[in-house]
């Protein structure tokens, strides 16, 4: 277990550490946190070739189901969007379908369910996007997908104090060190007192709280925060803020998150902004709206880093656990979600452009696999003998 004050020039070590760890814990969560092996498969030659060029739009770049969840906008709507774009570009659509067949087959094996619960997944992920694509559809119900409509359930009845608890572990205006929260140096307290005074800071703190332009923004609290697989070692932090005066006061938790470059393949057209913040905030107004509209790109310590208030609503579906009928219908239900958040950057000829791409491409029934069900067969076998590999190394570099 991590001590409570690892010093800034030695998180990089327990950093890694638990990254390798994670990744080591499940063949899942290993293709959670090798997102790079995955860019390699689709930059390959004969790869490349074989898979459908769409219209170059916003993608997630890194469609992973852990990276899928319900999110609420600023009155507390929610709805399933995407809900990390730290890999977002412009790209071909296909990409997202690929790594979300990938992340589901996966899922399937972990829950120990046979081969054919994958085929039959996959062939339902495209109807799933091929009706949300248009956006004349409402989302699939969650009610028969046990484990998806607890999260959702869960989201819609949740407030400050339960976000609280779970992330400091209590209502008063403090970020208890410990595992998962780390004490900053000087120089991060500095850097971030001077982040939360700029105007544009403040501005987006009143907004998301419904507050007057006059309110004050104070810090209450803040840690380095060890949170995620694949961005373990980059700049994280928790801030603690309070908006308004006394009993007018609000709480909020903000996700301040170093961008680097994205690694996912982008299209020879794209028109991205060269500021990876800029990027990743770009990407979610696009993407996720609930969510884009949270975020603001800054700088930080030097680097490129994106704020996002984190909302008791946020959470991530753990679908470890299914059944044959609710991972067939969980893989249309994302589908859907990919497909829609896709769908509203195209006008309606590019739609029906795409639609009918991926139709031709599309052979119905299991006897004749599609480019995205050969995708998926290649990448499980490259992924599953990855992390077997993983293993061994991390369980000779830690025995004894």
């Amino acid at each position: 277990m991590p001590k409570l004050h690892v010093a800034p020039d030695q998180r990089k070590v327990a950093l890694n550490h638990r990254r390798h760890l994670k990744m080591a814990s499940s063949a899942h969560a290993y293709v959670r946190g090798n997102t790079i092996q995955f860019y390699d498969w689709l930059n390959s030659g004969a790869v490349a070739s074989s898979i459908p060029s769409g219209p170059p739009i916003w993608i997630c770049g890194d469609c992973h189901i852990g990276n899928l969840g319900p999110v609420a906008d600023l009155e507390g709507e929610v709805e399933i969007e995407i809900r990390d774009l730290d890999q977002t570009v412009v790209g071909n659509p296909a990409h997202d379908l690929l790594r979300l067949g990938l992340s589901l087959a996966m899922a399937a094996r972990g829950s120990d369910l046979p081969g054919v619960t994958t085929a039959l997944m996959v062939e339902v992920m495209l109807e799933g996007y091929l009706s949300a694509l248009s956006g004349r559809n409402q989302p699939d119900s969650t009610e028969e997908i046990a484990p998806v409509h607890k999260v959702m359930a869960d989201a819609l009845k949740r407030k400050w104090r339960h976000l609280a608890q779970e992330r400091i572990e209590d209502v008063t205006p403090t970020i208890p060190l410990g595992r998962k929260f780390w004490a900053l140096s000087e120089r991060e307290r500095s850097a971030l007192a001077q982040l939360f005074a700029e105007e544009e800071t403040q501005h987006l703190a009143r907004c998301l709280n419904h507050s007057g332009e006059n309110v004050p923004v104070k810090i209450y609290d803040a840690a380095y925060w060890m949170k995620g697989c694949s961005s373990l070692g980059r700049l994280r932090y928790a801030v603690l803020l309070g908006v308004g005066k006394k009993s007018d006061r609000r709480f909020c938790l903000v996700d301040i998150k170093e961008a680097i470059a994205a690694a996912a393949p982008t299209s020879s057209v794209a028109d991205m902004p060269t500021n990876n913040a800029e990027r990743v905030v770009t990407g979610a107004r696009n993407l996720s709206p609930f969510l884009g509209e949270r975020m603001l790109p800054a700088h930080l310590l030097g680097k490129e880093v994106v704020l996002r208030e984190l909302r008791p609503q946020d959470l991530k579906f753990e679908l470890d656990e299914l059944t044959q009928r609710e991972a067939i219908l969980t893989a249309r239900l994302l589908a859907g979600v990919v497909g829609r958040a896709h769908g509203r950057q195209l006008p309606s000829d590019d739609r029906l452009a795409w639609t009918k791409q991926l139709n031709s491409h599309h052979t119905r029934g299991l006897g004749a696999p599609s480019w995205l069900w050969t995708g998926v067969i290649d990448l499980v076998g490259n992924h599953e003998s990855a992390y077997l590999e993983h293993c061994r190394r991390y369980a000779l570099a830690n025995a004894g």
